[in-house]
């Protein structure tokens, strides 16, 4: 996509500076201008050129245009495999794809990865029923990601399991985080409409 992006924006630029240059010769040469208002053959190129220019600028617009709305597509299509409809948050496709990057190879030091499970979420569903708990997975999942901010990667990896991990990182990063989750779930467990929230 991203080559096709330069490709596209260098034939612009070529045609920009060719119709530059066909404008200046013909109005800075006094001769070639001559030339085409006498010149009934030299006028019929000049237009032909003129409209060959034109066209290319419409076919460079239009191909800007596919461009953009199959990279929305292609975003679109991207997000839906890689995103939790339900946590809005990556789903296990989206953190297999980040864990790939260290498969067959020593973890860095600064590596960290935790795995939370929502203990409460089974209890939720039996108390109440299956919109409450799905409200639960969403709101938790609300709270890794306010808490991941310039932090941490934050997914969903199946059903009441998430998990987080951290690139370049140390354990008072990871406390901290932590530290975020534990306050933001008290919050949501002292509105007394809120089905009570614990985690793992």
């Amino acid at each position: 996509m991203k080559k096709l992006d330069i490709i596209k924006t260098i034939q612009l630029l070529v045609f920009s500076i060719l119709a530059i240059l066909c404008f200046v010769l013909i109005v800075a040469d006094s001769d070639v201008y001559q030339s085409i208002a006498v010149s009934k053959s030299v006028r019929m190129l000049s237009v032909l050129l003129w409209i060959s220019l034109f066209f290319s600028f419409l076919f460079i617009f239009i191909d800007f245009s596919v461009y953009v709305t199959q990279k929305k597509d292609y975003n679109a299509l991207d997000y839906a495999v890689h995103s939790d409809p339900l946590a809005k948050i990556a789903n296990r496709n989206g953190c297999d794809e980040l864990l790939e990057q260290y498969a067959d190879k020593p973890l860095p030091d600064d590596l960290g990865c935790i795995m939370f499970e929502l203990t409460s979420l089974y209890e939720t569903n039996q108390k109440f029923n299956r919109m409450a708990g799905n409200r639960q997975i969403r709101n938790f999942s609300i709270i890794l990601k306010m808490a991941s901010v310039n932090t941490c990667f934050v997914g969903r990896n199946g059903g009441n399991k998430f998990l987080a991990i951290f690139e370049n990182t140390s354990r008072e990063i990871m406390d901290e985080f932590l530290a975020r989750i534990d306050s933001k779930v008290i919050d949501h467990n002292s509105d007394p409409k809120n089905p009570k929230m614990t985690y793992s």
